[in-house]
Order: structure tokens, then C-alpha cells, then sequence
């Protein structure tokens, strides 16, 4: 079998005709580049990316996303859904853009440990559902996302230690196909595509709804501590000695921070640069802080925001951004944290007059990250022992440069440890989204996507052909 498909067409602006066809078939609103809002409809969260689609659908149900998708068929053309944008990438130029924001639904069934979400509904909402329930979702660092956006790439959450990957706590998929054709993906009902579907993108239908796991966690402690950067080296081998015997009920992430000099940025934190580790514990209080404490005898604690907190707050442990904002980010996967990478890992990040990043971040992986289970998705399993993320603002153009020399100079300082991998929903857009796969998984998705979709008709931000 040829691992390739048949390019789509590009449907020009001046075909009228075609877009009146669309236009009077769905309920939701067509945006096209002479409408005044175009700019907007068309820019993802990730605001300097230059996303060219050749039009915009707001969809109004799922029914708007069958005759999308058929129309497509029809007329050679591709269609890539995309919610909100966190991951915008311009492979979606010529396509015909899905806004799915308007799937809201949410069904949660406590009795079945369950939630079904529509394709729209950010993790905050769901994450609010479920307070008061003794129930929690497999929910990642930022609540802004979408459920289903962060699960088909994988889905690395707070909780990924104890519970593995987000993907692998799918139950079902409501997707309409390549052919148009609205049905629900199962293990039962369709192994091969389900496997697909759970981590490998969405590269191989429109996903409308899923149904999810749930898991019984009545307690949750969580939070952030934050030294001044002085203490960063100090710190960061605490958190690192901490992670060789922490329980898989806690899941910590160091960061190294320079906030800039700015009225949005909180007035103890402004315009100063902090060592932070922010940590969940599944579990007591008591427990959790017996853990912890070994991190605040490391060095002076300047800012302690730890507590107990209703899963609803959980996007507040990170506390990363949620407005659309302009960022580059670059990610690896390290072996391990012996002291000549921490060493040069400080010197690289811990001064702001040098270090032109907002943010870089370590999550401790280990735990059920590195599990192979007999009926996983297409994620694969992490053996690394820490990930690494760096953050850029480039609030101005002539920021791109001094971001990008950095993060090459974050692969050298840690060149000994770095493996190689990413995790899937970690490649940044100057990265090879392949990376996140094993090669043996890689080649299997290739397959589905030409079986399943050989004319191109669904388009992904990250596409495994091109991987």
C-alpha cells in the first residue's frame, strides 16, 4: 500500500456558487475573507500563527458538521475542526475551518462514573460539573482547552501519573467520518479507528462527542510554592530528589519564571523572576504535605498557595493563561535530572537579563506514564523520567529570534538527556509532530488515515503523513 492520499482542491473566494450551497445548508454562520470579523474568525489562540483557511463554518450541531463534511466530499475539498485554537498551525491553510465551539453538552452519569462532552466544552466546564461528585477527569494544566482538542492528541493531565494518558479513558467517540457519515467509534464498533482516535490527532474524523472515565478521588490538595530565582538551583534539585520516591498520587512541575514589568501581571509577582513548583496529591491533606515539606525546608519560601481544592479549581494550580495571547514553545523529553543538567539548566534560564523566555517548565512523568496496557490508544508510553517546556512571549517581532536561539540553547545545555521524544500534544510548531510517536505507532496511523480517508477530506492541525 502507498502511504499517500489525493490532495484536495481550494476552492477559490469567487466561487459564489459554492459557497451559497454551504451557506444555505447549515444553521451555523459561513465567515468568508470579505466579511469584516474575517481576521478574527480565522486566528487561532495562538495569535501571530497566520492561519489561511479558505473559510470559516461556526457550526451550529452536529448536523452543520454531516453537510460540512459531505459538501466537502463533493467538491474535493478538506475540512479541519478546531474549537479554540491552542494548537494553531498553518496546515490548515485551503481547508474548510470548523468552529465547533457551540458543542456544549455535558452529560455526567456518577452512578457509571461517566461524562460525555460535546467536541466545544473547555475543561473548566466539565471540571465544574463534576464538584461536589467525588469524581475527577483525566484534565490537563490549562482549563481553557477543550476536552476533546487535549485528548486526541494523548492528553497529559495533573492525573496521567496514577491513571495514564487522557486518550486511554475514552470509552466512545461520536465522529462524523471522512464520508460524511455521523456514527459512534468503540472498541466494539470499530477497534482500529477507536485506537486512531485515542492519541493520534485528529486526523481521521470530525469528533462530535465522546464519552469518558471517571475516577473515584474524593480528596485533591494542590498548589503552587515560589522561591525568588536566587533559590533555583537549590530548588530544582529538591523537586528532583523528591520525584525519585514520590508516590504516584503526587504529580509536581517545576518552573523557572521572569514575569514581565506589566499592569496585568499581579503586583507580587511583577516585573520578578521566581523558582515555582506547582504539585497535585490524590489524597489526604496530611499526606500531601508530608511530601511537600522535604520542597519547603529546600530554601526561604517566598509565596505558599497550597491547599485543598474542589477539582473545579484545578486550572488554578498552573494558573497559565487563558486569553489568546502570542507564544512559541519548544519541548523534549529527558532521560533523567543529574546535577551537570540542573546545573546547566540554571545557568541557561536563571537570569532574566539573559533569558528571554516567560517560562520553562520540568513535569516529572514515571508513574503510569511509562504503562503499556493491553488496550491503549495510539499514545505511546513515556519512559522518560522528565519532560521539559519552554514558554516565549513574542509580544514584538524582533522577540522571535532571541526566543528561538534560546530554545536551541536549552537542547545543548541539556544535549546528554534529551531522548529524542516528545509527548504528542508537546511539539512545537517548528518541531516534527513524529516525534511524539514510536515509529511502529507512526506507521500504523499512516494506515489508518489512507484506509480511512484517502481523498484528504479530514485535515488535522498536526498531520501523520507529514509527521
Amino acid at each position: 500500500m502507498s502511504l499517500t492520499i489525493a490532495q484536495p482542491a481550494t476552492v477559490a473566494v469567487g466561487d459564489a456558487d459554492l459557497w451559497s450551497e454551504l451557506r444555505a445548508a447549515v444553521t451555523g454562520r459561513l465567515i468568508c475573507p470579505a466579511d469584516p470579523d474575517w481576521d478574527a474568525a480565522r486566528t487561532g489562540w495562538v495569535v501571530q500563527v497566520d492561519q489561511r483557511p479558505a473559510a470559516v463554518l461556526e457550526v451550529a450541531d452536529a448536523t452543520d458538521v454531516v453537510l460540512a463534511v459531505r459538501w466537502a466530499v463533493r467538491h474535493g475539498m478538506s475540512v479541519a475542526a478546531q474549537p479554540r485554537g491552542h494548537a494553531a498551525r498553518t496546515t490548515l491553510d485551503g481547508a474548510l475551518l470548523l468552529r465547533t465551539g457551540a458543542l456544549q453538552d455535558i452529560e455526567i452519569d456518577t452512578a457509571w462514573r461517566t461524562a460525555r462532552v460535546g467536541a466545544g466544552v473547555p475543561w473548566r466546564d466539565l471540571l465544574a460539573h463534576l464538584d461536589g461528585t467525588g469524581l475527577v477527569a483525566l484534565a490537563g494544566s490549562n482549563a481553557d482547552p477543550t476536552v476533546v482538542g487535549l485528548t486526541l492528541g494523548g492528553g497529559v493531565s495533573w492525573f496521567t501519573r496514577k491513571y495514564g494518558f487522557a486518550a486511554n479513558s475514552v470509552r466512545s467517540f461520536d465522529v462524523v467520518d471522512a464520508r460524511g457519515e455521523l456514527r459512534r467509534v468503540s472498541a466494539a464498533s470499530d477497534p482500529e479507528l477507536f485506537w486512531a482516535l485515542r492519541g493520534g490527532g485528529g486526523d481521521f474524523a470530525v469528533v462530535v462527542s465522546m464519552e469518558l472515565e471517571l475516577y473515584a478521588e474524593p480528596e485533591l490538595y494542590g498548589g503552587r510554592l515560589l522561591w525568588d530565582v536566587s533559590h533555583a538551583r537549590t530548588v530544582l534539585g529538591a523537586f528532583r530528589d523528591l520525584a525519585a520516591d514520590a508516590p504516584t498520587e503526587l504529580t509536581m512541575w517545576a518552573h523557572v519564571y521572569h514575569f514581565p514589568p506589566i499592569p496585568e501581571v499581579p503586583e507580587p509577582v511583577r516585573g520578578r523572576s521566581f523558582v515555582s513548583v506547582a504539585a497535585t496529591h490524590l489524597g489526604p491533606r496530611d499526606e500531601a504535605e508530608a511530601l511537600l515539606d522535604r520542597l519547603r525546608a529546600a530554601a526561604p519560601v517566598e509565596l505558599d498557595l497550597m491547599g485543598v481544592l474542589p477539582i473545579s479549581a484545578l486550572g488554578s494550580v498552573a494558573d497559565e493563561p487563558t486569553e489568546p495571547m502570542p507564544a512559541m514553545d519548544h519541548t523534549a523529553l529527558l532521560d533523567d535530572l543529574p546535577d551537570a543538567a540542573l546545573d546547566a539548566l540554571t545557568a541557561a534560564v536563571g537570569h532574566r537579563d539573559t533569558c528571554p523566555l516567560a517560562m520553562v517548565q520540568l513535569r516529572h512523568l514515571e508513574g503510569a506514564f511509562a504503562d503499556r496496557p493491553v488496550s491503549r490508544g495510539a499514545v505511546s508510553a513515556v519512559d522518560a523520567r522528565f519532560s521539559l517546556f519552554a514558554l516565549g512571549v513574542p509580544a514584538v517581532p524582533e522577540l522571535v529570534a532571541p526566543i528561538a536561539a534560546a530554545f536551541a540553547g536549552l537542547d545543548e545545555a541539556l544535549a546528554d538527556q534529551v531522548t529524542g521524544r516528545r509527548l504528542p500534544n508537546f511539539s512545537g510548531e517548528h518541531q516534527a509532530n513524529g516525534a511524539g510517536y514510536d515509529p511502529a505507532t507512526l506507521e500504523r496511523l499512516r494506515r489508518v488515515k489512507v484506509e480511512r480517508d484517502p481523498a484528504g477530506t479530514i485535515r488535522s492541525n498536526k498531520p501523520v503523513l507529514e509527521a
